[in-house]
């Protein structure tokens, strides 16, 4: 028998049928007790691995937090704030996300996301169909590493600014990924 683990939290927004600035998205921000398939940005070289501990302590910081992406797709923008996240919670080793782009804003973004499953650049046919080339990854702040010389940094603390939208092959988890909802 297989267990599976659940730590959820979100904030609701108010039903707005028809809002033109509101276009609901979901996805796979990261995994937690994985080792990064790269090093990710600020980690000088490491790859890293989020405890699920640090994970769960941090998920409230994600709620209300902006999602971004840069226009080449291959690093964050903070300053490109394209949506915010309303949801957040901890699915087996996954931690997915929820919220709304702002499409109208946005809309070239949000096309591309959209036709996310006919993107070539980095897409594996092997996986499920919303695994196309755009993944996510998380920004973090106050990050505790349990020991800064070891190969793999393992994140014992964190508290999450935000996410940004990459291309999959700069992603440091290449199993995340986002579509619309």
């Amino acid at each position: 028998m297989m267990n599976i683990e659940l730590e959820s939290m979100a904030i609701e927004m108010p039903a707005v049928v028809g809002h033109p600035n509101r276009e609901p998205f979901r996805g796979v921000l990261t995994l937690v007790d994985v080792v990064s398939d790269k090093a990710p940005a600020g980690a000088r070289g490491h790859r890293v691995v989020l405890t699920r501990v640090a994970a769960e302590t941090a998920l409230a910081s994600l709620l209300g937090m902006a999602l971004d992406y840069s226009l080449s797709l291959d690093c964050h923008d903070t300053r490109r704030k394209i949506g915010v996240i309303t949801r957040a919670e901890i699915v087996g080793k996954k931690l997915e996300l929820g919220g709304y782009l702002f499409a109208k804003d946005f809309p070239e973004i949000v096309k591309q996301i959209g036709q996310g499953r006919d993107c070539q650049s980095g897409f594996d046919p092997a996986h499920p169909p919303h695994h196309a080339c755009l993944a996510m990854s998380y920004e973090i702040a106050d990050a505790r590493v349990a020991d800064v010389k070891a190969k793999v940094w393992t994140l014992t603390q964190v508290t999450f600014t935000g996410a940004a939208i990459l291309r999959r092959e700069k992603a440091a988890y290449r199993d995340t990924w986002i579509e619309l909802d």
